[in-house]
C-alpha cells in the first residue's frame, strides 16, 4: 500500500494504548512521526520498533530544532497531547497559519474548577483556535469541556483513548476458557502507586471486611512512590509494574478489577480489564466508567474517597456465585468493544480524508 500521508504526534508520555492506535494509523497507509518526552515517563513502558514509526526524544530538541524537524516532515495532520509544552504550542500556531490541521488531545473532564472557568473565558475570545483546529476527546465529559472552551461541535471527534483490543481480546479468550473451569477469587488493581489513585481507600475498605473476605484476596500491580509503603501491608499481594504483554497472567488469576481513584480523567486500564472479561468496581470520578461500566450489569461504582461504600461493593462481589461473576465479565467484554484502535484511528483520519 502506498503512503497516503504523514501524521505528527507531539506528546508528553507514550503508553501501550497510544501505540495500538498508531499501529492502526500505519495500517491505513500513513507514516507516523512521534516526538515524546522520553525522560519524563511515569511508567517504564518501552516503545516497540515499528516500520513507518519515527521516534524523536523531545529532550534532545530545542525550539529551533523542533521547528526544523516539523518543517522537514511537512505533516498532513498534527496531534498534540501535552498542552503545557510551549514549544509544542508555538509549532501548532505556525501549522495552523499554513492551514494544516492541528488536533488537541483531550482527556480532561469538565469539573467546573477555577482554572477551567478561566479556560472558558479564553476560549470565548478564540485563544485555543489560534493553536488548534480540532479537539479529539476521550468521552462525553471531555466533549463538554471542549465545547465550553470554544470548539465547534463539528470540530470535535471521539475515541481519543483506546485499549489495545488486539491484545486484550486475545487475553479474554484465554481467560474465558480458564474461568469456566474455575473462577478466581481475587480483586486486582493495576496502575500507578500514587495518592490520586485512591489506594488508601482500597486498603481501608479491604481491611474493614475482616472475615467477610471469605476466600478472596487482593493484588496490586504497578510502580510509583507508594510502592514501599504498600509492600508493608500484610495480607495484600504487591507486584512491580509489568509490560502490557505480561498482564495476561494477572487477568487470568483475577476475578474483579478495582480502580478506586480519587481523581481520574479517563483510565484506559478500565477499558483493558473490561475487555479481558472482568467485573469492575470503580469510583464515580473515573471518566472511562461512563463508557465501560453500567452499574449492576458488569460491576459497581462507588463514591470516591468512601472506604465504607467501596467495602459494600466488594462484599456484593464476594457474595455472588461464580456463574453470576462470569456473566458480569461477559458484559464487561461486550461493553469494551464500544471503542477500538480502529475507531480511534478512523476518527482522527476523518479530518484529512
Amino acid at each position: 500500500m502506498g503512503k497516503k500521508g504523514k501524521i505528527l504526534y507531539l506528546y508528553s508520555e507514550v503508553m501501550g494504548y497510544t501505540i495500538a492506535v498508531i499501529k492502526e494509523i500505519i495500517q491505513n497507509g500513513y507514516d507516523v512521526y512521534l516526538v515524546h518526552w522520553g525522560n519524563k515517563k511515569k511508567t517504564p513502558f518501552k516503545i516497540p520498533n515499528l516500520s513507518n514509526l519515527y521516534l524523536y526524544n523531545r529532550s534532545d530538541l530545542s525550539l529551533k530544532k523542533l521547528e526544523k524537524l516539523v518543517t522537514g516532515i511537512e505533516p498532513d495532520l498534527t496531534l498534540i497531547s501535552g498542552w503545557m509544552d510551549k514549544a509544542y504550542l508555538l509549532v501548532a500556531r505556525k501549522l495552523i497559519k499554513k492551514g494544516i490541521p492541528v488536533v488537541a488531545g483531550f482527556d480532561d473532564q469538565w469539573e467546573g474548577s477555577f482554572r477551567q472557568f478561566v479556560a472558558t473565558l479564553l476560549g470565548r475570545i478564540g485563544i485555543f483556535k489560534s493553536f488548534f483546529s480540532h479537539a479529539w476527546v476521550a468521552g462525553p465529559c471531555q466533549f463538554e469541556y471542549a465545547r465550553r472552551i470554544g470548539f465547534d461541535k463539528n470540530k470535535i471527534i471521539f475515541d481519543l483513548l483506546s485499549a489495545d483490543l488486539y491484545l486484550w481480546n486475545r487475553i479474554y479468550k484465554l481467560c474465558k476458557k480458564n474461568k469456566l473451569i474455575k473462577y478466581p477469587h481475587r480483586f486486582l488493581y493495576v496502575g500507578r502507586f500514587s495518592k490520586e489513585k485512591g489506594l488508601d481507600t482500597l486498603i481501608k475498605a479491604w481491611s474493614s471486611l475482616v472475615k467477610n473476605k471469605k476466600d478472596w484476596d487482593l493484588k496490586l500491580v504497578g510502580s510509583g512512590p507508594l510502592f514501599d509503603q504498600l509492600k508493608r501491608n500484610q495480607g495484600i499481594i504487591v507486584k512491580e509494574f509489568v509490560q502490557p504483554d505480561n498482564l495476561l497472567y494477572e487477568a487470568l488469576d483475577a476475578g474483579c478489577f478495582i480502580l478506586p481513584s480519587h481523581h481520574e480523567q479517563w483510565g484506559v486500564v478500565v477499558h483493558e480489564f473490561a475487555s479481558s472479561g472482568l467485573p469492575l468496581i470503580i469510583s464515580d470520578v473515573v471518566g472511562a466508567g461512563k463508557t465501560f461500566l453500567i452499574h449492576g450489569l458488569n460491576g459497581f461504582k462507588f463514591k470516591a474517597n468512601d472506604p465504607a461504600d467501596l467495602a459494600k461493593k466488594m462484599e456484593l462481589i464476594i457474595d455472588m456465585d461464580d456463574k453470576r461473576l462470569f456473566k458480569m465479565g461477559l458484559e464487561s467484554h461486550n461493553l469494551a468493544q464500544r471503542i477500538t484502535p480502529s475507531s480511534a484511528a478512523a476518527n482522527l483520519l476523518s479530518i484529512i480524508r
